[in-house]
Formats: C-alpha cells, sequence, structure tokens
C-alpha cells in the first residue's frame, strides 16, 4: 500500500478535511444530548398537564373531573404551557445545546448507552405516571377528532349526520 491509500489519508499522509470533521462529529456530546432530552421531556410534560391541577382541587373520592353529561358545567382543557410556548422553549434549547457544542469542556466523555438506557426509563416512568393521573382525573390534552354539540338540538344527531 501506498501513503495515501488507507481510509480517511490524504496524499501527503495526514487525514483529510472530511475525515477529521466526521470523526469529530462521532466524538460525543453526549451529556449536552442528555440534557437536551431531559429539556424537552420537561416540557412535553408540562404541554400535557393542566394549567390547574385536578388533584389538588379534590372535591370527593374520585376528584373532578371534566363534564360526561350535558348538564355539567364544560370546562375546557387548558395547559400549563401553551402550544407556541412549547415549540418556542424548545427551538431555544436545541440553540443552546448546539452552542454548547462549540467548547471542548461541554464534550464530556461518558459510556454513551447507559445514558440513553437511564433516559429510556426515566421517559416510560414519567410518562406512565402522566397517563394514570390523566385517566384518573379524565382530561385529554388533543381534540383531534372531537366534536362538541351546542345543545338540545344537536342531541339527537350522529357523527354522521
Amino acid at each position: 500500500m501506498s501513503e495515501g491509500d488507507s481510509a480517511g489519508d490524504s496524499v501527503h499522509g495526514k487525514p483529510s478535511v472530511g475525515y477529521r470533521f466526521f470523526t469529530r462529529l462521532g466524538q460525543g456530546w453526549y451529556i449536552v444530548t442528555y440534557a437536551l432530552g431531559i429539556y424537552h421531556l420537561n416540557l412535553f410534560i408540562a404541554f400535557l398537564s393542566p394549567k390547574v391541577d385536578p388533584s389538588l382541587m379534590e372535591d370527593s373520592d374520585d376528584g373532578p373531573s371534566l363534564p360526561t353529561k350535558q348538564n355539567e358545567e364544560f370546562r375546557p382543557f387548558i395547559r400549563r404551557l401553551p402550544e407556541f410556548k412549547f415549540w418556542h422553549a424548545a427551538t431555544k434549547g436545541i440553540l443552546v445545546a448546539m452552542a454548547c457544542t462549540f467548547f471542548e469542556a461541554f464534550n464530556v466523555p461518558v459510556f454513551w448507552p447507559i445514558l440513553v438506557m437511564y433516559f429510556i426509563m426515566l421517559f416510560c416512568i414519567t410518562m406512565k405516571r402522566q397517563i394514570k393521573h390523566m385517566i384518573k382525573y379524565r382530561y385529554i390534552p388533543f381534540t383531534h377528532g372531537k366534536r362538541t354539540y351546542k345543545g338540545k338540538e344537536d342531541a339527537g344527531k350522529t357523527f354522521a349526520s
């Protein structure tokens, strides 16, 4: 083999710019990525949570819930973190994480599979708790596909009519 035949070597025996770039990309920044993931998980939980926590306002054994009958008071689902603020904060988090990659101090050597497994475990536990809370207090933060009826004139109508 000649001097420039090995992978990533230039004609003069030094690594090429492309090889150095992709080697540097594969180096790490796992702590920055992990912190960004935890921050996004926090934002997502705040996005799914109601502004007023029903568990703090328990009146009966079941606790308060959204109305299920026509004569009950309608209280719409108001998020703790509105959608625009969610996306705005997520974008700012990404920009801060990208800025952190310019500083070598944040490139802490860690065994990344442990961070990935810990994040997956934390995500599953947190989402399980959030879903149980949503089921217990009967609130659904998504409105896709729902249809509301205005009153007695809509009482006999179905989704097909």
